[in-house]
């Protein structure tokens, strides 16, 4: 018998990638194309409004009259949500969509919409709950990267639903109870009981809408479907009837419009189990 053959002789050394020499030159550099400017400073406002919500949430006042530091930092976080809107809302129209504009949104929309809403919760409910704020961040995170390979680099769709929470509902959901929660305490209804509950119901939002962040769970885009293109007159009576609710109710308004869209998927899911379960019965009982 003979010897084995070397695997490591210099046949097939030839044939091994070889790694590139220490002193070879660079490869080149990708070049970026042209930069759109009012959609790019949407975004870095959507950045700096997520960065001065956490700087005003440490904050015990905030700088108007009868604003605690929470209730400011919401408002900033609601702001941030508008240029986030804004931005995609000129991408599309301006066709001005680049690989850098994905980039940099879901770079702002992690601070916004993660770190921001995670930070508020820990400096009202208190520090013990830093598992439930780390679960919220990392899902935020998740679902954002999720997104941007779902969707491929620069591209804007026009699409009418989206495959899981989408980051900015799920801040707007805890941020909108953080904001009534403050508006509570200064209403002062001589029961501290609404102002408790609402207090406890933050974190158990929180970590449903960090669930619901990286679930397969189909949500309505609320822009496309619902504001976007010729609408009936009784729609537009019914969005009459919201607007005038929270010119006069706007904390109370607030909170249940976005509690009611992060519940909104599960419950269509349900929805249509259930229908398909009735359906399948009345196909076995013919």
């Amino acid at each position: 018998m003979s010897e084995p053959e070397n695997r490591f002789g210099e046949g097939v050394q030839e044939t091994l990638p070889t790694a590139p020499r220490a002193d070879g030159p660079a490869p080149p550099a990708r070049r970026l194309g042209p930069v759109t400017v009012v959609p790019t400073l949407c975004t870095l406002g959507n950045l700096i409004a997520g960065f001065a919500a956490i700087h005003y949430a440490s904050e015990r006042e905030g700088f108007i009259v009868g604003w605690s530091g929470l209730t400011f930092a919401a408002a900033l976080l609601f702001v941030g949500m508008a240029l986030d809107a804004v931005d995609g809302a000129l991408a599309r129209l301006t066709r001005s969509h680049s690989d850098l504009g994905g980039q940099l949104d879901s770079l702002a929309d992690v601070v916004t919409f993660g770190v921001a809403p995670a930070y508020m919760m820990l400096q009202l409910v208190g520090p013990y709950l830093w598992a439930v704020a780390a679960v919220y961040l990392s899902c935020a995170a998740l679902r954002l990267a999720r997104f941007n390979l779902e969707l491929g680099p620069g591209r804007v769709v026009e699409h009418k639903t989206f495959r899981g929470l989408p980051s900015p509902g799920a801040a707007g959901a805890v941020a909108s109870l953080i904001l009534l929660h403050q508006h509570l305490l200064v209403a002062n209804f001589g029961s501290d009981v609404p102002t408790s509950f609402v207090r406890g119901a933050i974190p158990l939002v929180a970590i449903l809408c960090a669930l619901a962040m990286v679930s397969s769970i189909p949500y309505t885009h609320v822009a496309n479907r619902y504001l976007y293109g010729p609408k009936s007159f009784p729609y537009i009576a019914r969005l009459v009837v919201l607007l005038v609710l929270a010119v006069w109710w706007l904390q109370e308004t607030a909170a249940v419009v976005f509690t009611t869209y992060a519940l909104s998927g599960p419950v269509q899911l349900a929805s249509r189990w259930v229908r398909r379960r009735s359906a399948a019965r009345a196909d076995k009982a013919g």
